[in-house]
């Protein structure tokens, strides 16, 4: 018995070879194929598996009877897991299996079942899971997809809860939903797909849940196809499969019935629709069919049952405790204050309507995120900053550019009372990096410093939680680093803090010419004084040492003001020098030092001014660009409105023309009986 329905994911290529139809596509749940006609028949070796696998070696396992009549599963309940906690569910046996296979000789490797779970441990936050799948589905947004939809539903064979995924993309033709089943499939070639690997569907499915079953429906050059596919762990574990299989049916619309019809052959169908009824959460195919009614025309439906629990005993997503939103159960940590504690940088990490509402930079006005019926508000954490600053930061590989990234930094309103820091590091639109710390300083340097960027020319890693480790990737870290601390530097005494910098050494009292102070610095005899008579400062001086009847310091005290300044100035200290002069009785001439510390802070302010020109300028470079992609944004909105207009004139004259084709077909009956 041969089968092009249930899939058997081998090594070769870690692909799928569907017998008698080559029906290869994409890995992304959302992606665009073939025709739903027959393509050609894979050659008699490569029936049944992969590799060369015979094809009994999988279907003779789950062979039925050739009759499909009322087909139903035997069981009322839907087999949960061995084990129901993530972190121990790679305890995988097949010793004892009668469903091993011996070698063959052949040469093909196979995917063992357990491989679901190890691959699935890429995902250590069950919240980065869950982006995973909305990537998908916003990807689909060059495609006509409008919403994503997030929700509790509940398996109807045993009344637990499962997770909802939906959205109304293009939807998966039957080879786009065997890609989506196998591993490393992945035809997203735009700049700005965020899928890449082809591997995202089977690590965040598996991570959430050990079951998922999948409904798509696709249209497309007049052919208008539905799929359904069971990616169950369960039932590999349970049957104690050594390989990866993964029934999956396919119909078809025919015009002439008006109805769509199975493009499996009638042995072949029947054999993944029992796997399909005993393992997935509907018993009949009539329900596994009303899944449909809510699709349209076309998009697909993710449902992830038998979901994970915690060490605790307790679903790890709590939808119970907040009715518009889905908490990670026991991750609330509440140790700051309550300003800190309902921050979002501090809810984001439990609360997956605070995650997704920073998961994307840009999303379009005609698209939403709904989570428990309520539409997800989008949140710029630009928006956040108070004294925000822009700064353009271009890394350089190979001794060239390898971009141009401009970082918006600032305080966080609600700074000094929130000691909470970091950059929200985006790739393509996609947050990677929620709140990274850069700085991490037992003083208060940093605290409240907030900034945003896109980073681009470094690569996420597969589970798009963090960065791959290279140069480039430290070269922004050390940058970020430097900017938070030059902000904090010159911004700190904005919300507050003291001024950190050293204090210029003041010029002590009670100076005389050539004699000693009776302060710490120098010393003094016994009648507190340096034993030399006291003499007025001479003219000018009167500002800055107005006791004039008290003992003197020789005229190098004087010296640390105009020192300190030469230093941070070397090309005013020539002409600074130049026109000093001193005095015939040790004192530099009036008015001199006080020329030159002016002069120096007249640089200084003259530096300060270059500066706020500079980030002026980036500013009005950032609102520029600003613009510039708010107007793009507008035209694609323009152009995908139109788009949808012709879209949907051409759906009506295909329904039209469809309509036409059947009362056309009835009148030649007619005729004919006539």
């Amino acid at each position: 018995m041969n089968s092009n329905n249930i899939i058997n994911v081998s090594h070769d290529a870690m692909g799928i070879k569907p017998e008698r139809r080559s029906m290869l596509q994409s890995s992304s749940p959302r992606s665009h194929g073939s025709k739903g006609h027959a393509l050609p028949q894979d050659s008699e070796e490569n029936r049944g598996s992969i590799g060369g696998q015979s094809s009994t070696s999988v279907v003779d396992q789950v062979r039925t009877p050739p009759e499909d009549g009322g087909v139903t599963s035997s069981s009322t309940i839907c087999p949960a897991p061995v084990c129901r906690q993530f972190w121990k569910a790679g305890n995988y046996t097949d010793e004892l299996s009668s469903k091993s296979h011996q070698p063959t000789g052949k040469n093909y490797l196979h995917v063992h079942p357990l491989f679901l779970h190890s691959n699935a441990t890429s995902h250590k936050w069950a919240f980065g899971a869950v982006a995973e799948l909305l990537d998908n589905a916003v990807d689909e947004i060059q495609n006509g997809a409008t919403f994503v939809n997030v929700d509790k539903t509940t398996n109807p064979r045993d009344g637990t809860t499962a997770l909802l995924i939906q959205d109304d993309g293009g939807g998966m033709d039957p080879q786009a939903m065997r890609h989506c089943m196998g591993f490393g499939f992945s035809d997203k070639k735009s700049d700005s797909s965020i899928g890449r690997y082809g591997n995202g569907f089977k690590t965040s499915t598996m991570r959430l849940g050990a079951d998922v079953i999948v409904f798509s429906r696709h249209f497309k050059d007049q052919t208008w196809t539905q799929s359904i596919g069971l990616l169950s762990y369960t039932f590999l574990t349970r049957t104690g499969h050594d390989r990866i299989v993964v029934p999956i049916l396919d119909y078809e619309f025919k015009a002439s019935t008006s109805e769509f019809q199975r493009l499996q052959d009638r042995e072949h169908f029947i054999s993944s629709l029992s796997i399909l009824l005993e393992w997935s959460p509907f018993s009949t195919e009539a329900e596994l069919l009303q899944q449909f009614d809510d699709v349209g025309q076309h998009g697909t439906k993710v449902i992830i049952y038998n979901m994970w629990l915690n060490s605790d005993a307790k679903l790890e997503l709590d939808f119970d405790s907040v009715a518009e939103d889905i908490l990670i159960e026991g991750s609330i940590k509440k140790t700051g204050s309550k300003i800190v504690n309902d921050h979002i940088a501090s809810r984001f990490a439990y609360s997956l309507r605070v995650y997704l509402s920073i998961l994307y930079l840009r999303i379009p006005e005609t698209f939403k995120i709904v989570l428990r019926g309520m539409v997800v508000e989008q949140h710029n954490i630009a928006d956040d900053l108070m004294h925000p600053q822009y700064i353009l930061y271009k890394p350089y590989a190979a001794g060239r550019v390898e971009a141009e990234v401009v970082t918006t930094i600032g305080f966080l309103k609600e700074a000094p009372r929130v000691n909470l820091s970091g950059f929200c590091v985006y790739h393509k639109n996609r947050l990677i990096m929620p709140f990274w710390q850069v700085v991490r300083n037992a003083n208060s340097s940093g605290r409240g410093v907030v900034g945003a960027l896109e980073a681009n020319f470094v690569e996420p890693t597969h589970n798009k939680q963090d960065f791959e480790k290279t140069d480039l990737l430290q070269k922004l870290e050390n940058r970020l680093k430097e900017m938070t601390l030059e902000y904090w530097k010159c911004h700190h005494v904005l919300i507050g803090y003291q001024d950190t910098k050293k204090p210029r050494p003041k010029v002590p009292k009670n100076v005389q010419p050539g004699g000693k102070t009776n302060g710490n610095m120098f010393p003094t005899n016994s009648a507190g004084d340096s034993g030399r008579q006291a003499r007025s400062p001479p003219p000018g001086f009167q500002a800055v040492f107005p006791n004039a009847n008290l003992p003197s310091r020789p005229r190098v005290s004087v010296e640390p003001v105009v020192l300190e300044k030469r230093k941070e100035h070397p090309d005013f200290v020539a002409s600074a020098a130049s026109r000093r002069r001193v005095g015939d009785n040790g004192f530099n001439v009036p008015g001199q030092n006080q020329f030159v510390h002016g002069s120096a802070i007249r640089v200084q302010d003259t530096e300060t001014v270059k500066l706020i020109e500079e980030n002026k300028k980036l500013r009005a470079k950032w609102l520029d660009h600003k613009v510039r992609s708010q107007n793009l944004e507008l035209k694609a909105i323009n152009l995908r409105s139109e788009i949808g207009n012709v879209k949907s004139e051409y759906e009506r004259l295909m329904e039209e023309l469809q309509a036409l084709s059947v009362m056309k077909e009835e009148r030649r009956r007619g005729n004919v009986n006539t």
